[in-house]
């Protein structure tokens, strides 16, 4: 495909965010309709990526590069993979229908959309970028928009809340910077990532840093840059708190987008460019998962604020996806990497953060719908709501279930595969994880009868029911959460060759061979 389709998947976004910085300020609905406009023509794009792309070709395509800054070897280079595919397809979509979640908004609507489209463009940037400096830079770019969208559009606590978020980001990006500085240094001043993943397994042996390994040194300061991201347990504070304060929209876009780029910078980067690394950490990776699967899930048991209970249940399911990632690389160890539990561990893993994505999404916007009619999101001071607003206690039903893994739904199957890959080598955390999702279904199950079951609170009598712009938002979700659940196979036929392919780099580890 001669058409650049990539720089227009990020630059559409831009271009929108130039012409609404242009616009009247009192032309509200010219603003909302251009930022739909120029994020619905970003989603057609994406799917035209997607239908375009050979999921059977070995390596990255709808390849671009132009030399950026020649004298340090920096490069404007993008590509997609199988890996990322499902990503920039999750990122488009979200924030085309994030766009009409927003449309309640009225505060300062000029600088909400244009910072919108700004940080869907660094979003997209990040899955598309295969030069590490271009790499981080999108990842920057992310911080202010995220920043002022909560700091500005939030809640009670917002200034602090986005403060937190910045601080713990920018402190994981200052570590990412100090590995990409050891990577360019070590391994032939190259930020060129297809490069530094054949040559960064071996140049990084021979680093050392204050009589330390620095290749296990430079893993970890990945690790951590990624892990605040995600956000593994113990980086995981900021979170409760950004998605509690942020405006609905911005939420959906911080589980359903931002949280996944954690874990997919430790499968672009960690585990190809530093494999001894990645062998040496995967028992520790694989504890962390559970503790992020128990400890989200007692903290959303805990939780009677609707929003944060939903924010915990995101730590928990992200957890999931961390022990499919630790499982690739144990059962690639015992099994070799053509095994079917690290194929399974690694499918599982990228379908959970597509998976995750879409249902986080259907619930926050869900949230979203009660707090605009009801300004509260106490659990306890519903009740009895089926009754009032049948339709959106049908679909808030679908997207517990989801939440919960009920088998026909696209969490249980995700969650299932990763289990069945990671069964055969961390045998003792699967079976405690499997808690988890007991654990799900009490503090889903638990909320949604106090919301909706029982007798009616009769504050609520004029409840008015969801409205179509809002299911507008919710029915591609709903419909992607159950045709994954019943066929996953569109997103698994398209990954499934790139992460056989990564599962092959991890290999090059002379640590994979054990005893």
């Amino acid at each position: 495909m001669d058409f650049n389709i990539l720089s227009w998947l990020i630059w559409v976004p831009v271009a929108g965010a130039l012409v609404i910085v242009a616009l009247p300020r009192d032309k509200k609905d010219v603003i909302k309709w251009v930022a739909a406009s120029f994020t619905g023509l970003q989603l057609i794009f994406a799917i035209v990526l997607w239908m375009n792309f050979d999921k059977d070709f070995v390596g990255f395509q709808f390849m671009e590069k132009a030399a950026w800054i020649p004298s340090f070897n920096i490069t404007y280079m993008l590509g997609v993979d199988g890996l990322s595919l499902p990503m920039v397809l999750l990122t488009a979509l979200l924030s085309f229908l994030c766009v009409f979640v927003s449309w309640n908004i009225d505060k300062a609507l000029k600088g909400y959309f244009s910072l919108f489209l700004l940080l869907d463009a660094g979003m997209m940037g990040v899955f598309v970028s295969l030069d590490f400096f271009l790499f981080y830079i999108f990842w920057e770019v992310m911080l202010l928009p995220m920043y002022f969208l909560i700091g500005i559009w939030g809640g009670p606590q917002r200034e602090y809340a986005a403060i937190k978020f910045f601080l713990y980001t920018l402190f994981g990006s200052v570590l990412m910077l100090i590995a990409i500085l050891a990577l360019y240094f070590t391994c032939g001043r190259t930020f060129n990532m297809i490069e530094l993943m054949a040559t960064a397994p071996t140049a990084l042996d021979t680093l050392s840093w204050w009589g330390f390994s620095g290749m296990k040194v430079v893993w970890i300061l990945l690790f951590i840059g990624f892990a605040i991201k995600v956000p593994i347990f113990p980086f995981h504070t900021w979170l409760p708190l950004a998605h509690v304060e942020a405006p609905t929209a911005v939420s959906v876009i911080l589980a359903g987008v931002l949280l996944k780029m954690g874990t997919y910078g430790l499968l672009r980067i960690n585990f190809p460019m530093i494999p001894d690394g990645t062998v040496w950490f995967a028992g520790a990776l694989a504890v962390l998962a559970l503790i992020n699967i128990i400890w989200g899930a007692l903290c959303a048991l805990a939780q009677t604020d609707l929003k944060k209970m939903v924010a915990y249940s995101s730590i928990n399911h992200m957890g999931y996806v961390m022990l499919g990632m630790a499982a690739v690389v144990a059962a690639g160890a015992q099994h070799g990497s053509n095994s079917a539990a690290a194929q399974l561990g690694m499918n599982g893993a990228v379908l959970q953060m597509f998976n995750h994505g879409t249902i986080t999404a259907m619930l926050f916007i869900l949230v979203g719908v009660i707090y605009d009619r009801a300004h509260h999101r106490n659990i306890d001071g519903f009740g009895g709501l089926a009754s009032k607003t049948p339709i959106y206690a049908g679909v808030v039903a679908l997207a517990f279930f989801a939440g919960l893994g009920l088998p026909g739904l696209s969490g249980f199957i995700s969650e299932a595969i990763i289990f069945l890959g990671a069964f055969p080598v961390y045998r003792t955390i699967v079976m405690i994880s499997t808690l988890g999702i007991l654990l799900n279904a009490a503090y889903f199950l638990w909320s949604y009868q106090r919301i909706f079951l029982g007798k009616l609170n009769e504050k609520y009598a004029d409840l008015p029911e969801i409205n179509g712009r809002e299911l507008f938002t919710l029915v591609p979700l709903a419909v992607l959460v159950v045709l994954l659940g019943v066929y996953p196979s569109p997103i698994i036929d398209v990954m499934k060759t790139t992460m056989a392919n990564i599962i092959e780099l991890v290999q090059v580890s002379p640590l994979m061979i054990m005893p």
